[in-house]
């Protein structure tokens, strides 16, 4: 007869293909379900917190939901960090957990269920008689809202026997968001009568946009006002015309193309939460713009917005369209006036910095050159994140996977890989990582090199320290000795786990990446790269950071 746990695992694998975890007591149950009973696939991780960062990264590479499962107790907690970047990232996923009994908690339980919420996740607990509809509630729960939901199995009844198996119903998910109301209506007939006037027009496209497959109609957007267009740091490559396209807007922007943006006249925000890092601090817009909106979030995002409409990226635009050919608008012709190529451009930087370390722009400039075009980036959070959104283009925006970012986190680098992996699995892997946030999850680097194999690489920037710490605060006159790290050998460790390491000290050292992209993947190994770099070159994107708490 079918457990609690087998009508979970069974319910879970008409919606998911992937769980990434670790298995304990109070989890034992539900991954044995899942191995003998369903085609789900289970990775692995050696750290819980691991296996909810590959589940959020298998999601931003694939857009399809993944889950994530642990023990209770001490699993549980382990998971926190990682569940509240999910959360903040508006990342959807199901992390499966065990939990105290239903006779209440044991010495070693905690309040499970006040954690989460205190990170922001919602937690759906099963029973013996209705396991399977709660599992669909959690699953419709975390793709309605984008979250993370925690689906929590109680000791006591994981193993209790439930019955047949009922048939999982189909989920009822929500539609894109429609202009509705007659407010709405007048911000979009407003919206498209400033760009139909726009002399110098310009629209911005966030992942929000990505997300809603509006890139089509974005182009159309653009065409047919005939405006310069940008994208956030997590919605590159939303725009179908890269001769018209700045990159990426905020610090990760090149300087000239931040200058361009301050001189259009009427600016739409397309599916962007417009933060502090894309807005730069403020200026990213000059006084004189007409800044409009264009999300689902019941307001506008950001005080230098002058309208706002509620609705799905993809409508929005189309509908924008059809209003500017209906009323006969002309494109402005301000583009095609503009070489854009110029203000795309990055300082190359030099070989090496005053110290005699490497400059990290070269380094980051290199291998940018030598990376395979058929890549996926996933970023771990620190100061170096500057080098990889700067240098390295990607195609798309489930293409750069920035996690750890949106909660303001360190160490979750390595568990990424295994996620991004699995998700785009004709793709090579580059993780981007400092040498901080890198031992920070050093339980995972067995993992990523396990999964990804010849697929995978990793570029540690190793400065020695906590680089953004240094550059905040130890230009401040604080005390430098807390942030500094003694220089590890990330090859070495690599090495330890079966990846091919190259401790880079020139730019001649990588040469053997360019011979590792000729190679087959089969017969490669990962390949970590320790580039041993200065902390004295600072990210354009952290000296606006330290510009504003100066």
């Amino acid at each position: 007869m079918p457990t609690v746990s087998a009508h979970v695992a069974l319910t879970l694998a008409h919606h998911i293909d992937h769980v990434f975890g670790v298995m304990g007591n109070g989890n034992a149950y539900v991954l044995d379900a899942l191995e003998r009973s369903t085609a789900v696939s289970f990775t692995a991780v050696r750290h819980e917190a691991g296996g909810v960062v590959a589940a959020d990264a298998y999601h931003r590479a694939s857009g399809r939901l993944a889950a994530a499962t642990a023990t209770y107790g001490a699993g549980f907690t382990n998971t926190l960090t990682a569940l509240a970047e999910a959360v903040q990232a508006h990342v959807p996923l199901v992390l499966v957990v065990g939990d105290e009994p239903t006779s209440g908690p044991r010495p070693w339980d905690v309040d499970q269920i006040a954690l989460a919420s205190a990170v922001g996740a919602r937690t759906y607990t099963v029973g013996r008689t209705d396991a399977a509809a709660t599992t669909i509630i959690a699953i419709e729960h975390a793709l309605t809202y984008r979250v993370p939901t925690v689906l929590a199995v109680p000791y006591d009844v994981a193993a209790v026997e439930a019955g047949e198996v009922p048939q999982a119903p189909s989920l009822r998910l929500p539609g894109p968001v429609p202009v509705r109301g007659e407010f709405a209506v007048g911000a979009l007939e407003r919206v498209a009568a400033a760009l139909a006037s726009a002399t110098r027009p310009f629209l911005l496209a966030g992942r929000g946009a990505w997300i809603a497959g509006a890139g089509e109609a974005l182009g159309e957007l653009a065409d047919a006002t005939g405006a310069v267009t940008a994208s956030t740091a997590l919605g590159r490559g939303v725009f179908p015309r890269p001769e018209f396209d700045l990159g990426v807007t905020g610090g990760f922007g090149a300087a000239g193309a931040m200058d361009l943006v301050r001189e259009a006249d009427v600016a739409v925000v397309f599916g962007a939460s417009l933060n502090q890092f894309t807005m730069r601090f403020g200026e990213l817009f000059a006084p004189g713009t007409q800044v409009f909106q264009v999300d689902v979030a019941a307001t506008a995002t950001h005080p230098h917005v002058g309208g706002y409409v509620r609705g799905d990226a993809a409508v929005v635009a189309r509908e924008l369209v059809e209003r500017l050919r209906a009323g006969g608008a002309r494109p402005s012709g301000w583009r095609e006036q503009l070489d854009l190529a110029p203000l795309r451009r990055h300082d190359a930087g030099d070989v090496a910095a005053p110290d005699g370390r490497l400059d990290p722009r070269s380094v980051a400039a290199r291998i940018g050159e030598l990376l395979p075009e058929d890549r996926v980036v996933v970023s771990d959070g620190g100061h170096f994140i500057g080098w990889a959104n700067m240098y390295w283009p990607v195609a798309s925006p489930d293409r750069m996977l920035m996690i750890g970012t949106a909660f303001q986190s360190i160490g979750l680098g390595w568990p990424s890989v295994p996620g991004a992996a699995l998700a785009k699995p004709d793709a090579t892997v580059v993780l981007t990582t400092g040498d901080g946030g890198g031992l920070m999850a050093l339980a995972d680097l067995e993992s990523a090199v396990r999964v990804a194999g010849g697929r995978g690489m990793a570029v540690v920037w190793n400065d020695a320290a906590y680089g953004a710490e240094v550059n905040l605060y130890g230009l401040k006159g604080l005390a430098r000795e807390p942030m500094l790290i003694p220089e590890v050998d990330f090859a070495s460790l690599g090495e330890g786990v079966g990846a091919e390491g190259v401790v880079v000290r020139s730019l001649d050292d990588l040469d053997r990446l360019a011979a590792w992209t000729s190679e087959p993947a089969a017969s490669r190994r990962f390949l970590v790269l320790d580039c041993r770099i200065s902390g004295s070159v600072i990210a354009p994107y952290q000296h606006e950071i330290i510009r504003v708490n100066s």
